[in-house]
């Protein structure tokens, strides 16, 4: 009998996913489904409504074969033996942990309509990522209305990087499979194992406990942030003392026990995660009395929001201290290259601040919609991850931000330019050309290290590379507004 997958959710972990499952396993059949209908017709369609290298052609090879999108929710979860939950888990905005608890709601809802229509034994897999202890409280959904059906809960946590998630699928470092340790858990647990091995080496399929999976998410994402946090607090260092950053990350990431990954400095980290996933450790932190280790992870939060804001102050202050109504051209707007997704961008709050400053930013991304945009630079924090019908409705544009898709037409008769994503064709512009087009001082503020400053420098541009030692224009200038 063919196995049956049904996946709740049609976003950046559910869409890949289940794509790549569908194309490993010809015998399994994959139906991916989601309240949002565009989202679903966007699936079927020629263009995808998430951008990610190589996903077009899994999709295609597959779409039609065993890989569906519908919208038809509960006839895919009757049907289905295993379904994997991938829907949003917010942070609350109001209420009982705001800010920092994760928001169940969209979790707690799924989990009722899988009782709701349930007709044979399931096998529920929790796939977004979510805190400690949910599977527990889905499952406790489950089971008082389970009407006699069998539902086992896995927890299979993602470690996808966006702009690699292919790959990453293709290859995965590992696949964390946790479960009850019953003879039934334990069922479940090499049921979906064997979905996986039908492409990952056995020995890099891990089993553990509920927790231990869910725990282990939380944890690989704080420990990722914090090797950001802890570079982008040395390169604060690095420029109060004239060292540089590059050559001190560098040194460091050469010991073995370090590594060289993700040990860049730039103006902040971002992506739908890590700032989710840590405010979620620091409250599970603080729910079981550990008020210590909760302030430990705080403080990767703080340095990152401390960076963003020093970027900002480091541009007004270079410009006389004031940017109001000059215009500034923020090269790149997603949170890193090869992906649209702007969640948590360092680039909103940095343009906020500029805008807060009373600047006209002219906004080039190669990847990114004017809508978005406006739509980022409206929205308040965190409502971003719930759905679009609850978000504010068309977002009041801002006068003081325009969009374009030539980045010569944002940096001219600009004051400054700010690099805010590492798009590798940002190394290739024609920088003479834009310093000709550019009101004089024309600067740079490389938040990526992505130019050559000194190149920039022989053209005239004055330049601010962040860890790097300072112009001595910069030198003459506090560094703190």
């Amino acid at each position: 009998m063919m196995v049956k997958i049904c996946c709740l959710g049609a976003g950046y972990v559910g869409g890949p996913t289940m794509a790549v499952i569908a194309l490993k396993c010809p015998d399994i059949q994959v139906v991916v489904v989601d309240i949002t209908k565009s989202r679903i017709d966007a699936w079927n369609s020629d263009t995808l409504p998430i951008y990610e290298p190589g996903l077009d052609d899994v999709v295609k090879q597959c779409r039609g074969r065993n890989l569906f999108f519908s919208n038809d929710i509960e006839k895919h979860v009757c049907d289905a033996d295993i379904i994997f939950v991938s829907v949003n888990t917010p942070t609350k905005t109001r209420g009982l942990g705001a800010g920092k608890a994760a928001d169940l709601t969209y979790w707690e809802s799924a989990a009722r309509m899988i009782a709701d229509v349930a007709k044979s034994d399931k096998i529920v897999v929790e796939k977004s990522t979510v805190p400690v202890k949910t599977a527990e409280a889905i499952e406790k959904i489950l089971t008082h209305n389970s009407n006699g059906i069998n539902f086992q809960i896995l927890s299979n946590p993602e470690f996808l990087a966006e702009g690699t998630a292919i790959q990453d699928l293709f290859n995965p470092d590992r696949v964390l499979i946790g479960g009850r340790e019953t003879p039934e858990g334990q069922k479940a647990v090499q049921t979906l194992k064997a979905v996986y091995a039908h492409w990952v080496p056995e020995d890099q399929i891990l089993t553990t406990n509920l927790w231990s999976a869910e725990l282990s998410k939380l944890a690989a994402n704080a420990f990722l942030a914090q090797r950001i946090s802890s570079v982008n607090a040395m390169s604060a260092l690095c420029e109060a003392t004239g060292a540089n950053v590059s050559e001190v990350s560098y040194a460091v990431g050469k010991d073995s026990r370090i590594g060289p990954k993700f040990l860049n400095a730039s103006v902040g980290f971002g992506g739908s995660c890590f700032q989710k996933d840590i405010l979620n450790l620091v409250y599970i932190c603080e729910c079981n009395g550990l008020p210590e280790v909760a302030n430990y992870w705080k403080q990767v939060i703080k340095i990152n929001d401390y960076q963003k804001s020093r970027f900002v102050n480091r541009v007004v202050s270079s410009m006389f201290n004031t940017v109001a109504n000059k215009k500034i051209a923020v090269l790149g707007f997603a949170f890193k290259k090869d992906t649209g997704d702007t969640r948590e961008t360092p680039a909103i709050d940095v343009c906020k601040g500029l805008l807060g400053d009373k600047a006209k930013i002219s906004i080039y991304d190669p990847q990114v919609t004017e809508d978005q945009i406006q739509r980022d630079l409206a929205m308040n924090k965190f409502d971003w991850d719930h759905p679009v019908h609850l978000q504010p409705m068309s977002p009041t544009t801002t006068k003081q931000v325009s969009v374009t898709w030539d980045p010569y037409e944002a940096a001219k008769d600009a004051h400054g330019i700010c690099i805010l994503t590492e798009w590798d064709e940002f190394k290739k512009l024609d920088y003479q050309r834009i310093y000709e087009s550019m009101q004089k001082p024309a600067f740079v503020f490389d938040g990526r290290n992505v130019v050559d400053s000194e190149k920039l420098r022989e053209i005239g541009f004055i330049v601010y590379s962040i860890g790097k030692p300072l112009d001595a224009w910069l030198k003459d200038m506090p560094a703190v507004a």
